[in-house]
This record gives C-alpha cells, sequence and structure tokens, in this order.
C-alpha cells in the first residue's frame, strides 16, 4: 500500500477529514473530530497509528512483528502499524476497526448519522 493509496483509504470513511495539528508533515485522519489514524505519509518506512481495542491490540503485537505499541500514544489502546510489513487487505481492515472503534464512542445521534448504529 503507498502513501497515497492509505491516504485514500481513510479518506473514503463518512464524516472523514484530513487535518494536520501537529504539524504538515503528519496526516490525522479524524470522524466528526475524533482522531482514527495518524501517519506520516512521506515516511519510511510508511506507518499508521490506529486505535485498537487492548486485547486485541496484545494479540496483534504478538502474532505481527509489524505492529507495535503506538508510538506517542496510548499504548493500551493503540498500536503503530508498519504499512508494509502487512498485507494490504489486514491494513484496510485495521483502519476499518479504529473508525470502527471511535465511531462507537460517538454518540448515539452521530453514530445514526454516519449509517453506524
Amino acid at each position: 500500500m503507498t502513501p497515497q493509496e492509505l491516504r485514500g483509504f481513510c479518506l473514503e470513511f463518512n464524516a472523514c477529514a484530513e487535518e494536520f495539528p501537529f504539524g504538515p508533515e503528519i496526516s490525522v485522519f479524524k470522524v466528526l473530530g475524533k482522531m482514527f489514524a495518524l501517519s506520516a505519509l512521506d515516511g519510511s518506512p510508511l506507518t499508521v497509528n490506529l486505535k485498537c481495542d487492548p486485547d486485541d491490540a496484545l494479540r496483534l503485537r504478538e502474532e505481527h512483528p509489524a505492529i507495535v505499541p503506538g508510538w506517542h500514544m496510548n499504548k493500551r489502546h493503540w498500536n503503530t502499524v508498519t504499512v508494509g510489513g502487512l498485507p494490504d487487505r489486514m491494513v484496510r481492515e485495521l483502519v476499518e476497526d479504529s473508525y470502527d472503534l471511535v465511531v462507537a464512542g460517538l454518540p448515539k445521534t452521530e453514530r445514526l448519522r454516519l449509517d453506524r448504529p
């Protein structure tokens, strides 16, 4: 997955926006103001920080060397994923899971607006 593909995929989600609160080199993808992905898209290797269920986060880290505790994030709830170290399909699933976790924490009225009860 290329940086452009990662960016494009993140932006496909309902109510998603790309912001740069940490400077122009760090893309932060948010749904209704809540972050679900963070990446230096010009970084080498390409990595992305993604929200994850704490139990799943531990399991994923044990099973995949390309997944480590979230860099500069709450290590219990965030993973840093080296994009080239996993199949594209898995990266897409992890991004979608992160988006879904963030949406699940939104008020019900906002969730319903996003068609994700």
